[in-house]
């Protein structure tokens, strides 16, 4: 069985097939998908998602790059989803640099919001007995600095893992994980292969990111969970293991981090 940990089916690319892609993913060999919210709305949606397929669950947070429109309390509004047994974790939540104001203030206005509600996510994930899905784009010293000021034992996997051996090692030894897409199956993702081939066997996870980063042979498509199974396969042909031996591991993995209550559907 393969876990796609990181998908949007909220999304409106999904709403005309949403059935067929459900069972195109069971076809494909997935037991179950995590949706993930990426603001208050999309996560109620994910959430209700998660109420109707028992092979989908959520996860519920605001998206770095959503920190501007959330609405007055947002932080209410997702402590009351988190407590919704198909919740799985909190996210995705982190810093993204890559798209800022040119004027100085409102790029520093921006960042400091962004730590804000980074910050209460964690405080929110921490008090709910959740872990974290963390987003980082052109921000990585600063989402470290949060993480290691917050303590409180909450875990993390840096989703859509792009960084090297080195910055897996790091993140890794603050206790938090890592979790693949298909750009290890892309001609220049031979750097992010490398990592792939790096990192503990107990410490990674796959994912699709869909409806986004469609894997060879797909890519100009829209993504789909099914496709977690060609990001697998590079994974495993990276680390010189088999198809089977990597869903087994990163199965447990994922299974152990979002702590599921119920049984594969």
């Amino acid at each position: 069985m393969l876990i796609d940990t990181h998908a949007h089916l909220d999304y409106g690319e999904f709403a005309a097939d949403f059935d067929l892609v459900l069972q195109r993913a069971r076809d494909a060999g997935l037991g179950r998908i995590i949706t993930i919210g990426t603001s208050v709305e999309s996560s109620r949606r994910a959430v209700e998602l998660a109420e109707r397929h028992p092979m989908v669950h959520a996860v519920v947070g605001v998206h770095p790059t959503s920190v501007d429109e959330a609405p007055l309390g947002w932080a209410g509004a997702l402590r009351e989803l988190a407590a919704h047994p198909r919740v799985a974790a909190v996210g995705e939540t982190g810093l993204d640099y890559h798209r800022q104001p040119e004027n100085a203030a409102a790029s520093d206005a921006n960042k400091a919001r962004q730590a804000e509600v980074f910050r209460r996510q964690l405080d929110l994930a921490a008090a709910a007995g959740l872990n974290v899905v963390i987003h980082q784009r052109d921000a990585w010293a600063d989402t470290l600095d949060i993480l290691r000021a917050h303590g409180g034992g909450v875990r993390g996997v840096f989703h859509c893992f792009g960084g090297t051996p080195a910055q897996a090692a790091e993140v890794i030894g603050m206790g938090h994980l890592v979790s693949f897409t298909g750009i290890v199956t892309f001609k220049n993702g031979a750097a992010v292969r490398e990592t792939a081939a790096a990192v503990p066997a107990d410490r990674y996870m796959v994912e699709t990111d869909c409806p986004y980063l469609a894997p060879v042979p797909y890519r100009g498509k829209r993504c789909e969970p099914a496709h977690t199974h060609e990001t697998a396969r590079a994974v495993a042909q990276a680390r010189g293991i088999t198809l089977d031996e990597l869903a087994a591991r990163t199965t447990a993995t994922a299974e152990g981090f979002f702590r599921f209550a119920l049984p594969e559907a």
